[in-house]
């Protein structure tokens, strides 16, 4: 499964931003070893099973809210048992149509 998160806590930095509480969230993702990756508006993961990955969003929202009373979290899911290696796979299939192969 792949699971696109995004974390907002409510306690924002100076600037109104929250890069510093979102890269404590893509550590804990990055540290877990599992397949991902991070772009402007989500943080994607993948894993074999949802008590795999829910731990480690579970994880990193608890990171992203340290010194919060109240964290945002968005959150999508693509179930597909038995498939491994989607998270570069699904772009590679969208490439693949672009380049007109």
């Amino acid at each position: 499964m792949i699971v696109a998160f995004s974390v907002s806590p409510s306690a924002a930095e100076e600037d109104g931003g929250v890069s510093e509480a979102v890269a404590r969230a893509v550590k804990v993702v990055r540290e877990s070893g599992l397949p991902n990756s991070t772009n402007a508006m989500f943080t994607n993961i993948e894993g074999d099973s949802w008590d795999e990955v829910m731990d480690v969003v579970k994880r990193a929202v608890e990171a992203a809210g340290e010194g919060s009373s109240r964290v945002g979290l968005v959150l999508k899911a693509d179930i597909r048992p038995g498939y491994e290696g989607q998270l570069t796979a699904k772009v590679e299939r969208i490439e693949k149509h672009l380049s007109g192969e």
